[in-house]
């Protein structure tokens, strides 16, 4: 492991935000899957929540460019359990879905524990999603065409959350909890050797400051 690469490592980790994510619901096309996942990378999401009822689960793509390495991805079983699971954490769900009850994304306040939910390529966001979540927003559009690719409307959406969090200073502090920090620094520098602690159902090492493996013996 090469400090320098290591320190690009915690920097990233360090500005990882744990009450920021995204849940896409049945999005089973790789390549909008993959856009998503690179936009959360950007903007610092910790996990993506995904359920996909109607397909296996999407493979990734050069889109990605290894960004599913570094977000956490959690697979839901349905999207009654998802939305409950996220909102049992004291995170607000809000769907991007057009509706009398819609408003502007940009008026939502980000800073507050939030997940947004993004419905099927060609048919959006479920109706028993949608009366589950907290929330409903909605990107304005002036053209003929009613909505944005579902991959854009993440990114447009993501990126005025990291305006607000940036905004607020969030991005200045570590917000992981320091045991999920450590967990995810080694699984991020060591990949293959985490696979084997797995196995073993052993603890992982402690890391030195430069990113080497400190011996317990």
């Amino acid at each position: 492991m090469l400090s320098r690469r290591y320190q690009k490592l915690k920097q990233t980790l360090d500005k990882r935000q744990p009450d920021l994510t995204v849940l896409t619901e049945d999005v089973h096309k790789t390549h909008n899957l993959s856009a998503i996942l690179r936009t959360c990378d950007a903007v610092g999401v910790f996990e993506l929540n995904t359920i996909n009822q109607h397909s296996q689960f999407p493979t990734f793509n050069q889109v990605a460019k290894g960004s599913q390495k570094w977000v956490l991805i959690r697979t839901q079983p349905d999207i009654e359990s998802a939305i409950k699971c996220l909102q049992s954490r004291n995170i607000n769900v809000y769907a991007a879905h057009l509706s009398e009850k819609s408003i502007d994304f940009r008026q939502l306040d980000y800073t507050q524990p939030t997940a947004i939910l993004l419905g099927a390529e060609k048919w959006g966001v479920s109706e028993t999603a949608a009366n589950l979540v907290n929330g409903h927003i909605s990107i304005p559009m002036l053209g003929m065409v009613p909505s944005l690719n579902v991959s854009v409307a993440a990114a447009v959406i993501l990126y005025e959350a990291q305006r607000q969090r940036l905004a607020a200073g969030y991005y200045d502090q570590i917000r992981l909890d320091p045991i999920t920090y450590q967990k995810v620094l080694f699984e991020w520098a060591y990949p293959e050797l985490a696979k084997i602690y797995q196995e073993k159902l052993q603890p992982y090492p402690p890391l030195s400051n430069s990113g080497e493996i400190v011996s317990n013996h």
